[in-house]
């Protein structure tokens, strides 16, 4: 009794109400239902750890979420756990997720620090220096900005503002959390996706369509028609749509949940199978993980990219 009244006060104090997390969903259609999924998902995970942290109780209620939406559940669950390390700093609960349980998940997970950071108003530069995967930390700024767009469009998204503390690499990876938390406001429309990128500077396209394949490719909902179409909208950047599908695909094959819709973004975006873009990403990491490059993130995006052959030429011929 005592502990159940204690959960409730846990969420109703540090916890996200249904309001606050589908209040972006206009519903009544499948893709907004399945967006709409993926949060509660997310959600969820975290409020299983206010119910209780505990590795040995948290992980397998975890393993309780249907495979396809199970990654959602350990961003979730990662997002709580860096909260807690935020208040107790006396163990990384967060580092002893990532490199345990949650080892297969860890690109998930790596996002859900970052929204935790945000939600909590913390700066987080200084998390992801101590931690100790040179690639895979950048993705807490990820996760940084996909909350900032996702819970602040007026300031982040309408009003495209940056937070000014951030160094320039931070800046470019902020704008990719940007991107994705657009493919979830737009309901995944990829005309309007399009149309809000497109009013922002030009200097931060590359980024912004970076994590929109990241969204295209993990959270899906759309179909190969508007995936094609999406590809059109990116013009030049469309290598950077690419190299997301083709992160996320790694993502999925790691953790064990592969879906339909991933391994059609890839096939489309990236002109190969899922199997094969997770293998490009694993030959990047294998060029830049030794180089100790304090921008590595960067780096590996950089060499996906150039791995990634256009769909059209200069001149719109097209060549695959």
């Amino acid at each position: 009794m005592i502990k159940t009244i204690l959960q409730k006060a846990k969420r109703q104090s540090m916890g996200v109400s249904d309001a606050e997390a589908v209040g972006f969903s206009r519903g009544g259609t499948p893709k907004w239902t399945h967006l709409e999924t993926a949060v509660r998902t997310a959600v969820g995970g975290y409020h299983t750890v206010l119910d209780d942290s505990r590795i040995d109780v948290l992980v397998p209620r975890l393993e309780e979420v249907n495979r396809d939406w199970r990654g959602y559940a350990y961003e979730g669950a990662a997002m709580g756990l860096t909260g807690l390390d935020c208040f107790l700093p006396t163990k990384s609960r967060f580092l002893a997720y990532v490199e345990g349980p949650a080892r297969h998940h860890a690109y998930m997970a790596h996002i859900g620090a970052g929204e935790a950071l945000a939600r909590l108003r913390r700066r987080p530069q200084n998390f992801i220096d101590k931690l100790p995967h040179p690639v895979l930390r950048w993705l807490v700024m990820d996760g940084f900005g996909f909350h900032e767009g996702f819970f602040r469009p007026d300031r982040h998204i309408i009003g495209q503002k940056i937070p000014d503390y951030l160094t320039a690499h931070a800046r470019r990876v902020f704008d990719q959390g940007i991107g994705r938390a657009v493919w979830f406001l737009t309901g995944a429309d990829v005309d309007d996706i399009s149309s809000i990128l497109n009013a922002f500077p030009a200097h931060r396209h590359s980024d912004l369509w970076l994590g929109v394949g990241v969204g295209c490719g993990y959270v899906g909902g759309i179909s190969e028609q508007e995936i094609r179409r999406l590809q059109h909208h990116s013009g030049q950047y469309e290598r950077q749509l690419g190299v997301g599908a083709a992160f996320v695909a790694k993502g999925r094959i790691q953790a064990g949940n592969l879906v339909t819709d991933t391994a059609t973004a890839a096939e489309i975006l990236c002109g190969k199978s899922a199997a094969e873009a997770a293998a490009m990403v694993d030959a990047g990491f294998a060029a830049v993980t030794h180089t100790h490059s304090p921008c590595a993130y960067a780096d590996l995006q950089e060499v996906l990219a150039g791995w990634i052959a256009p769909t059209t030429s200069s001149t719109g011929k097209a060549l695959r």
